[in-house]
């Protein structure tokens, strides 16, 4: 049986019917390396959302043109752009949109809360570090160099970050709840590529369990793959 979203659209048990966006597509701009993005590609992915994709690469400058900071002003990727008119930056509060009336988004307001409160745990202690030291030390020529006065500290707050997600995944397959939520997403898309950040994740065995039980369920979308419902500009 399907579910009315708040937006119109319905979900049912295996995908999200076509959008009644005024007859038109979602638009999301995004760069294939960034964890950032791929949060949102994998949750499109799972919910077999067709939209449009454009590839939008931060290290050509392609965030800091007139045309693209009309979009977000702050000039990152992602950035949903709904039909109609009007743009959503910010990857977690593009997973919150796109994941409301769904199962990645509980409806108890209690289990909204959890959710919420791992996201935000990804922003404030896991993202500043595992993200960033994979950013500096793997994606920016050179990087290493710029940032060397700072990787102690990514590596400090990186690895008391991965013990606090060990020790919250004792005894529990997820981190909100009893299946996959945005909150699972929002931390895989950094947790699985944290060795690129020179993070060793071979002494959290219960971190390694919980990324390979994501990325086997049905629908999951890796970082390099194209989407298939998606139309690439």
């Amino acid at each position: 049986m399907a579910r009315s979203r708040p937006d119109g659209r319905l979900w049912q048990a295996d995908r999200l019917l076509p959008a009644r966006y005024d007859g038109g597509m979602l638009t999301l701009y995004s760069m294939q390396s960034s964890g950032n993005s791929y949060k949102v590609r994998m949750l499109l992915a799972r919910l077999k959302q067709p939209y449009r994709l454009v590839e939008t690469d931060l290290f050509k400058g392609e965030t800091k043109t007139p045309e693209f900071l009309a979009k977000n002003p702050e000039g990152r990727i992602p950035v949903l752009e709904l039909p109609g008119g009007g743009f959503l930056a910010e990857s977690n509060a593009i997973l919150v949109y796109l994941a409301e009336g769904t199962p990645y988004y509980p409806d108890n307001k209690l289990a909204r809360a959890e959710v919420l409160r791992w996201m935000f745990f990804e922003q404030h202690s896991h993202e500043p570090a595992i993200a960033a030291a994979r950013y500096w030390l793997h994606l920016v020529k050179g990087g290493r160099e710029l940032r060397t006065h700072e990787i102690d500290q990514w590596m400090e707050r990186g690895y008391e970050a991965l013990a606090l997600m060990e020790r919250h995944l004792s005894g529990r397959r997820y981190f909100a709840g009893e299946r996959t939520t945005v909150a699972d997403l929002a931390l895989y898309a950094h947790t699985h590529v944290a060795q690129e950040g020179e993070f060793d994740l071979g002494g959290f065995p219960n971190v390694l369990d919980w990324l390979t039980r994501i990325a086997s369920e049905p629908g999951h979308l890796r970082m390099n793959e194209q989407p298939k419902d998606a139309v690439i500009a």
